[in-house]
């Protein structure tokens, strides 16, 4: 009961820590800890999904409740333009609200391939559920050794998901991914918002974005 009781108020912080105004440095940690979650499940996706990618988005998520249930955290979007380049990853955030006898906290880090190029425009009016807004399975993996079904890799998110941590109960769930213009601006030193930096060439990448930019584009040329 005790650890239980540690994570969740460590986490519970973080919450609140998440939601101040972070400094650029934090945010160029923020770039590099989804390179690092990318990393680490770049082996797990077939072949098949990586050529379906027409965006990408990877998650760093924490979990924590007593009774309410809080998943907060951020994330990064990237999509392929018709070039075949990959864009500069913008930021996001990432939370979700749960209700119903819980208890407990962990970590969650998450890809998500995009096969359809219309889901990031999504975020330019609204935030959207995963899930509800836009279908996610889990995605097919190169262990895998049978033929990736066809209807799986039409799905508009294939999801790939490491969780770290205790967590028990939750009941009722709401998911959401919405913009973060004001972490962009500070990033990029721009007043440049989602849609600019997705699909328009205007913004020049800052060498901290660079390595992920080349990851994401050796993985889904």
């Amino acid at each position: 009961m005790k650890r239980f009781l540690t994570l969740t108020l460590a986490a519970l912080a973080a919450t609140l820590s998440l939601r101040a105004e972070p400094s650029r440095a934090e945010l160029v940690t923020r770039i590099e800890s989804c390179e690092a979650v990318l990393q680490e499940l770049e082996a797990k996706p077939a072949k098949e999904a990586w050529a379906r990618a027409k965006a990408l988005l990877i998650l760093n998520q924490f979990k924590a409740g007593l009774l309410i249930g809080v998943k907060d955290g951020y994330g990064v979007l990237m999509v392929k333009k018709p070039d075949g380049k990959w864009s500069v990853p913008a930021l996001v955030n990432a939370g979700e609200a749960s209700f119903g006898l819980q208890l407990g906290a962990s970590s969650v880090e998450s890809v998500f391939i995009i096969t359809d190029d219309q889901v990031p425009r999504r975020l330019f009016t609204s935030r959207f559920n995963i899930g509800v807004d836009a279908k996610a399975v889990a995605g097919p993996h190169a262990s895998e050794k049978e033929k990736t079904n066809v209807e799986i890799l039409r799905t508009p998110l294939l999801a790939y998901t490491k969780s770290v941590g205790l967590f028990a109960g939750a009941t009722v769930k709401a998911g959401h991914i919405s913009r973060n213009d004001a972490a962009n601006f500070t990033l990029y030193n721009t007043r440049y918002t989602l849609p600019e930096l997705l699909y328009s060439d205007w913004v020049t990448p800052p060498d901290e974005v660079k390595p992920l930019m080349a990851l994401v584009q050796r993985l889904a040329p």
